[in-house]
């Protein structure tokens, strides 16, 4: 099994983790949650063998292979397929082995080749980017051909492509569309080797994951269950612990008033004394919290028309490329829709048509006098000016409003002192 052992992981002064212990066994699907830059990516880095802890050790069986999702891809010539079978190095091995060895050797070769599935190996990568939403035609085109998102699931299909003991998976569900996820899901839990996971999606840790570990005062926590079961186990630990802390601090009013009225007086001396030091060996019980809650709000509109925008008889598209015809919608005050459909469906092409980056082909658009939309695009993050700092940015959009209000509101996001000033580059993706 993967033993970690009271590690200590630093990032400059700053402490991530301190002797902190967590195992995973054969088989076990491990959901680890904590805030952003608590130390889990680093965890992933340090288990890989990236970096090296700072205190404590990371054991793992020496005949475990690990895999993992890369973050980048270049934009390579080689053929999606070819790229997701890569991920079984043994078979690609095995296989140019083949190719030059002769007698007996090769014998040893094609008996193992059978052994671990190399006959049904392209109709397994076939099936892993048909599930992620690859077709027939985009498997045989080339790496180079794809976007970011659509790269980053080739390199998912080529870390599920190995035939791994331990799978760490970080974010796998940031560039999928609904189906997908559904689909990795059944994956995961017919996958028979362990797994720990990294997301945000509270819905696919319940379907997937049997513990949860929990990054929390630069300890890990774990608890049995998926994520609904730890909501509700924390909870009440946090219930106990806050009514130990608040028996103690009386506990402790108690002992401090004696102490403070009878120190002085010769006949009360001994058993003042005798509450000294028990105050002294007392262990504080540290009173419970919340990690970081979002606390904002949004503002109400100036007016509220009977109808924001109403789509007649539209074609959405590029150029003179249709990807939505015939398109009649309209959205009224309250509502909340979601929009779903494979990736290419036209999805982002719709928002933008909305709020006016991208001209119709044919039909009208009708928005209510006034209307201001608040869009966060796909991309939106890449518009960043990286040399400046999230201060800056707001002020941009309203320039008469007082600094403070611009602190108050990045808080709510868990922005906190002089990070609000610090430059977007500093922070990490999440």
């Amino acid at each position: 099994m993967l033993r970690i052992s009271n590690i200590t992981l630093r990032r400059g002064v700053r402490v991530l983790l301190e002797s902190a212990s967590m195992n995973v066994h054969p088989g076990q699907k491990v959901g680890l949650v904590g805030p952003n830059g608590s130390g889990k990516s680093s965890l992933f880095a340090t288990i890989r063998g990236d970096i090296h802890a700072d205190a404590g050790e990371v054991s793992i069986p020496p005949r475990w292979v690990v895999a993992h999702v890369a973050q980048e891809t270049a934009a390579i010539d080689l053929v999606a397929l070819e790229f997701v079978m890569d991920g079984d190095e043994e078979l690609r091995e095995i296989e140019a082995g083949m190719l030059v060895e002769e007698s007996e050797e090769l014998a040893h070769l094609h008996a193992r080749y059978e052994e671990i599935g190399g006959y049904q190996a392209r109709a397994r990568a076939q099936t892993l980017l048909a599930g992620l939403g690859f077709d027939e035609a985009a498997q045989g085109r080339s790496v180079a051909q794809f976007s970011g998102g659509w790269r980053m699931r080739l390199n998912l299909a080529r870390a599920l492509m190995c035939r791994s003991d331990l799978l760490l998976l970080d974010e796998p569900t940031n560039h999928l569309d609904l189906d997908a996820v559904l689909w990795l899901e059944d994956w995961l839990r017919a996958f028979p080797g362990a797994v720990v996971l990294i997301t945000h999606d509270r819905e696919f840790l319940d379907a997937v994951a049997g513990s949860i570990v929990h990054v929390e005062n630069h300890r890990l926590n774990e608890y049995a269950g998926n994520y609904s079961a730890f909501e509700t186990q924390r909870a009440s630990r946090l219930a106990l612990q806050q009514s130990a802390y608040e028996k103690q601090q009386r506990t402790v009013a108690h002992l401090e008033a004696f102490i403070t009225r009878f120190r002085a007086k010769a006949t009360k001396a001994t058993q003042a004394q005798s509450r000294i030091r028990a105050l002294e060996k007392l262990e504080r019980i540290a009173a419970a919290h919340v990690d970081t809650p979002f606390t904002f709000t949004f503002r109400a509109p100036a007016e509220k028309p009977r109808q924001l925008f109403r789509l007649e008889a539209a074609t959405l598209g590029y150029g003179s490329s249709p990807v939505l015809t015939g398109v009649e919608w309209s959205v009224l005050p309250g509502d909340a829709i979601g929009l779903l459909g494979p990736n290419g469906a036209g999805k982002s092409t719709l928002l933008k048509s909305i709020v006016g980056g991208l001209p119709l082909i044919d039909g009208e658009l009708h928005s209510a006098q006034g209307l201001r939309v608040g869009y966060f695009a796909q991309h939106q993050v890449d518009q960043l000016r990286l040399d400046e700092s999230a201060l800056w940015h707001l002020v941009k959009l309203a320039p008469g409003e007082r600094e403070q209000v611009f602190r108050n509101f990045l808080g709510g996001f868990d922005f906190r002192g002089d990070q609000v000033t610090q430059k977007v580059a500093s922070f990490s993706g999440g």
